[in-house]
């Protein structure tokens, strides 16, 4: 082979990319080598691909994952430089978000009025009518938006009160970071007709812990200081359990909503 390829070896260190990185990037199609000697299966890599072997190694160190890499390496520099300073918008908000969630952490034992204010209470069976799908974090005020738009307004058609309280009932954990279902449901006290991705249940009667949310703890990151407080409330009585999944239902008591747990009295 002419000395206008590098060895495998050579072309790393010029690239400043690892044996490892190389096999992996050639393995994916990413950086393939240019020729491999049949006889040897020497790996060859042409000087002209140093550039786009440097690209890879500073896009690896954003901790980009390499399928997306592979669509970057491919772009202009202009529509990559657009492509990238998105995603930085992005990350620059995830890292708001989660800067958010380690404040209302650090300060949700100040908050120790809040457990002042929560209660209990029975909550008899209920119909409704709802929407789950799985979200994360940034979809889910839109999610809730919509949601009870589209119900309330199919309840309206069918000629039924629409006015009932909503209930939006958390299966999973939802964050900036991980997503979950969130079920979003109007109550409805007579028969309907589910229709497209609108389903109908019945909430069984429980007993409920609640807290009604002050005002101005409605959003992220203070909500999680509501939560926070009904689970301590929760956790430091013998005998009272947590059944269920949470859920927040609008109109509270007094507030704009309560957030709220099923629970067993033992």
């Amino acid at each position: 082979m002419a000395r206008d390829h590098l060895l495998a070896g050579e072309f790393g260190a010029a690239a400043r990319l690892s044996p490892k990185a190389l096999r992996l990037y050639a393995e994916q199609g990413l950086l393939p080598p240019a020729w491999v000697d049949p006889a040897t299966g020497y790996r060859y890599y042409s000087p002209d691909q140093l550039p786009r072997a440097r690209l890879i190694a500073r896009l690896r160190r954003l901790g980009l994952p390499l399928a997306r890499i592979a669509v970057l390496a491919d772009l202009s520099p202009p529509d990559r430089a657009l492509e990238l300073r998105g995603w930085l918008h992005t990350q620059r908000s995830l890292l708001d978000d989660r800067a958010a969630v380690v404040e209302a952490v650090q300060g949700s034992s100040a908050d120790t009025g809040l457990a002042d204010a929560v209660a209990m209470r029975d909550v008899a069976a209920v119909k409704v009518l709802g929407r789950r799908h799985r979200i994360d974090a940034t979809a889910l005020a839109g999610f809730v938006s919509t949601a009870e738009q589209d119900v309330r307004a199919h309840l309206r058609a069918s000629g039924l009160p629409a006015d009932g309280p909503r209930f939006v009932f958390f299966e999973d954990l939802i964050t900036p970071d991980s997503d979950g279902h969130v079920e979003v449901a109007v109550a409805c006290d007579r028969g309907v007709e589910p229709v497209g991705d609108l389903h109908i249940r019945l909430v069984p009667a429980h007993t409920a812990v609640y807290l009604p949310v002050p005002s101005g703890y409605e959003d992220l990151p203070l909500i999680l200081r509501v939560y926070d407080a009904v689970e301590a409330w929760t956790d430091a009585r013998p005998g009272v359990v947590c059944t269920g999944h949470p859920y927040e239902i609008s109109p509270g008591a007094g507030t704009r909503f309560d957030v709220a747990y099923p629970v067993a009295v033992h």
